[in-house]
């Protein structure tokens, strides 16, 4: 029996992915066009239903035969490589054989959100990309995202759902500590490094493919709300600066990256039709493949489609400007528009079905199932799908992967002020909150009361608005503002004693009276205790630079134009403030 050219690793990946499409029946074609959602079972069995799953395993790999998924939720990272393995295996049980291209959103550093990233566990923690930016280094940037790769690499990972290079030019808006900060210059270069990190010098089987987001820049959201959600749709650019927003997108390009995710946002006061990115002709087509010359794989926002169910509540399609076309109608226009896959959807039926009515030709689909076999030839993954189960264990979260995480943030830590408290020595009294007593307890003598300490240490986050519904409250929106008896509280320990206080920035926090009577005041993007500690005591140095301005007021923020950077007046601290220990 002849081995079939898609089979030989010999032939050309043109005339392998040729060969493959042309056994395809229609439904296996459809089935490529989908990237949905899988969750893990108990001990990385197969999931047959879950939190976020419509349909089980064996029904989407099997019967809806997609081959793109995006695991969510967490295991350690032996269940991840053993769950990675039966879900090849049962993939290599259909017709034509065709792994799996599994991806993930970010899993190494210190946010949780169903929606948006997972807490490191298993993997070395890191900083999230605002703490990155702060440090300003690509060759470090470079270094993080090989470690992402060769972690992922271990445990089945094959495509990133990141970088994340939009702007932080809201300050309200939720996605920021995702971001590489407000400068376009800076983002680039940092995207640039990171493309390097992930896929090498260039796409192959030890790569981890990038898809790169929210194309065209997703910062300049109308009230900084997210476009997620239906009040939070409206995309605008009240500044005239949509160029620059492009900007970082320019750079990851011409770095290579091989997909590319459009935003959610509809813009709005332009002269691009007034429909969310990935239905936008003038955003996909005449943007990004004609003027900028990508031609990677364009996989929209998950959940465009249909309406769906999250977390256990209705959540209408993010079908911004088009709500109300039908869904086939809907995935006619992403398909006109230059999408090639569907995030977070599974519904090949209707791809069927618009081919077989004459509205979407089969030409058009072979095209866009081209780019999505092209790259699971160029992954290696038809020769090796499978991962070696010990061998994960032994390389996510290694001493030396864990070390390079922990160093990372510490650098990132950023001295905003220093009324000569720092570095602090000896072993003082110390009361703490929001640090773990235990830790402190290391570096001090950890006291009850804070009229008996030499020293308080106090962890804040940055603040927001809680929001109704259970998904929405992961996305921290709103006033950057302490609520009034909760700043009472901050002051009055900061009257009590000298006190090191430690904000993390996920948003550009409004702290003006605090910045005034903390003894020092710090700033991180995701750090442990002992990292912010060892600065304190002036074992390590904090190298941070602030990635964007912090205002001075809710009315300043109120005042600024969404897709300005660092546009507030006379902030509290600028863009680039920190100072060296």
């Amino acid at each position: 029996m002849t081995t079939p050219t898609y089979r030989d690793p010999h032939r050309p990946v043109d005339e392998r992915v040729e060969d493959l499409l042309a056994r395809m029946t229609l439904e296996e074609k459809a089935g490529q066009l989908f990237h949905t959602m899988l969750s893990m079972g108990p001990g990385g069995t197969l999931a047959e239903e879950g939190v976020f799953l419509q349909c089980g395993t064996t029904e989407l790999v099997a019967e809806r035969q997609l081959t793109h998924f995006n695991l969510i939720g967490q295991g350690s990272a032996r269940e991840m490589a053993m769950w990675v393995n039966r879900v090849q295996g049962l993939a290599a049980s259909t017709r034509l054989g065709i792994p799996l291209t599994l991806s993930t959103d970010p899993r190494h550093a210190f946010t949780e959100n169903p929606g948006a990233s997972f807490l490191a566990g298993d993997f070395s923690a890191w900083p999230e990309p605002l703490g990155l930016a702060a440090i300003g280094d690509a060759k470090l940037v470079e270094r993080f995202a090989d470690t992402v790769r060769r972690e992922y690499l271990a445990v089945g990972f094959r495509v990133a759902l990141h970088p994340q290079i939009d702007l932080a030019t809201e300050p309200r808006w939720s996605r920021q500590s995702g971001t590489f900060g407000s400068s376009a210059d800076l983002s680039g270069e940092l995207v640039r490094a990171y493309i390097r990190g992930l896929q090498g010098p260039k796409l192959g089987p030890e790569s981890v493919a990038a898809m790169v987001k929210h194309f065209p820049g997703g910062g300049p959201q109308k009230d900084g709300e997210d476009p997620h959600f239906p009040h939070g749709k409206e995309q605008v650019y009240p500044g005239g600066l949509r160029d620059y927003h492009l900007e970082p997108f320019k750079a990851a390009i011409e770095a290579g990256c091989s997909q590319m995710m459009p935003y959610y946002g509809q813009p709005v006061g332009t002269d691009w039709e007034e429909v969310g990115f990935g239905f936008n002709k003038d955003v996909l087509t005449g943007l990004l493949r004609e003027r900028l010359g990508f031609e990677g794989i364009v996989c929209t926002d998950w959940g465009l489609l249909n309406d769906a169910e999250i977390l256990g509540e209705p959540a209408a399609a993010r079908a911004w400007g088009v709500e109300h076309l039908s869904v086939a109608e809907r995935a006619a226009k992403a398909l006109d528009a230059g999408t090639d896959q569907f995030g977070g959807e599974q519904c090949p039926e209707l791809i069927v079905d618009l081919v077989r009515s004459g509205r979407v030709s089969e030409e058009r689909i072979d095209a866009s199932v081209r780019r999505l076999l092209r790259e699971k030839f160029v992954l290696g993954l038809f020769e090796n799908p499978y991962v070696d189960v010990d061998k994960a264990e032994e390389i996510v979260g290694a001493s030396e992967f864990t070390a390079l995480g922990e160093a990372a943030q510490r650098r990132s830590l950023t001295v905003l002020t220093n009324r000569a408290l720092l570095p602090l020595t000896g072993r003082p009294n110390l009361y703490v909150q929001g640090v773990s007593e235990q830790t402190a307890a290391a570096y001090g003598n950890v006291v009850a009361d804070p009229a008996e300490a030499d020293v308080a240490v106090l962890r804040l986050g940055t603040p927001y608005e809680q929001r109704p519904g259970t998904f929405e409250s992961f996305f921290h929106a709103g006033s950057l503002a302490f609520p009034e008896e909760e700043l009472k509280e901050i002051l009055r320990l900061l009257d009590t004693t000298p006190t090191l206080v430690c904000v993390n920035l996920e948003r550009p926090a409004v702290l003006p009276e605090i910045a005034a009577k903390a003894a020092a005041l710090v700033a991180d993007y995701g750090a442990s205790d002992a990292a912010l500690l060892d600065v304190a005591f002036g074992r390590v140095r904090a190298e941070g630079r602030l990635p964007f301005e912090l205002p001075c007021s809710m009315a300043a923020v109120e005042a600024s134009r969404p897709d300005v950077p660092n546009d507030t007046v006379d902030p509290v601290f600028p863009c680039g403030h920190g100072i060296e220990l």
